[in-house]
């Protein structure tokens, strides 16, 4: 083969490979970014992300962000935007946004726990982001699910008081029906943990999703007092979610686990 020729044939070798980084960068992702459609590793933890629910506090999460910690994880409780009480889509940008970035850093995946109304965020984000093929497993704590009469009451009675968010989780509004519809809790391992004490997510059983495994603090710890505010700092409830970030496979909590789950938290 003639000089011109080698030279000819090592250009095209070089633009075919060229454009087929380009075109496995486009089709899976670049470095740190899941292939869409897989599912991170089981065994291979990594960082946890917490979202807050309505108002925004971070402070009950911060409680159980350490909890985690002490186990050797990265945990990071969000800032939500608008002290969370804006429309759902920003808190959605805010989580993926965190996600993107723990990934990109080299993370081989990311848990969410997410807390009353971050529980729908985190719904709401593995809908429309393939949240999925990023998250290994999802704890979700009193979340309103399918809504809360509470807000109905908050729309209808005070709409002045009732904010976007406040108004997005009213049973039947079109983020909740999203949810619904993606049947996101078939996707992968998801707990959801609820207590029948809540007066703030009414009623307590708005916190079942299809597909998850979902269970009340009271059916593993009869006679457990616990409120909605007190759910991220319960014992039971942190050593629940310790259980279920864990490598492990993700089971169901029951009495037989009641106090064993209460020491760890």
């Amino acid at each position: 083969m003639s000089p011109r020729r080698r030279l000819l044939v090592a250009v095209l070798v070089l633009v075919v490979v060229a454009v087929g980084v380009v075109v496995g960068v486009r089709v899976f992702g670049g470095p740190g970014q899941p292939i869409p459609g897989t599912r991170p590793a089981d065994d291979r933890p990594g960082p946890v992300v917490l979202v807050p629910g309505y108002g925004g506090s971070r402070t009950s999460l911060q409680a159980l962000a350490r909890r985690i910690e002490a186990t050797g994880r990265q945990a990071t409780v969000l800032t939500l935007v608008g002290d969370g009480t804006g429309d759902l889509s920003a808190q959605v940008t805010v989580l993926d946004r965190a996600v993107d970035e723990a990934l990109a850093a080299g993370a081989p995946s990311v848990d969410v726990v997410g807390y009353s109304a971050g529980g729908v965020v985190t719904a709401l984000w593995l809908a429309r982001e393939d949240g999925a093929s990023k998250t290994r497993r999802v704890v979700t704590l009193g979340a309103p699910l399918h809504g809360t009469t509470l807000a109905t009451a908050g729309a209808s009675l005070a709409p002045d008081a009732c904010p976007v968010a406040c108004r997005q989780l009213v049973p039947g509004s079109p983020e909740l029906a999203e949810i619904e519809k993606a049947d996101v809790g078939s996707e992968l391992p998801w707990l959801s943990l609820w207590t029948t004490d809540d007066d703030t997510v009414t009623p307590p059983e708005s916190a079942r999703l299809a597909g998850a495994l979902d269970t009340s603090v009271q059916a593993v710890c009869a006679g457990a007092r616990v409120t909605h505010s007190g759910l991220p700092t319960d014992p039971l409830v942190t050593g629940a979610v310790l259980r279920a970030l864990g490598t492990t496979p993700l089971t169901l909590p029951g009495p037989a686990d009641c106090a064993g789950l209460r020491r760890a938290g």
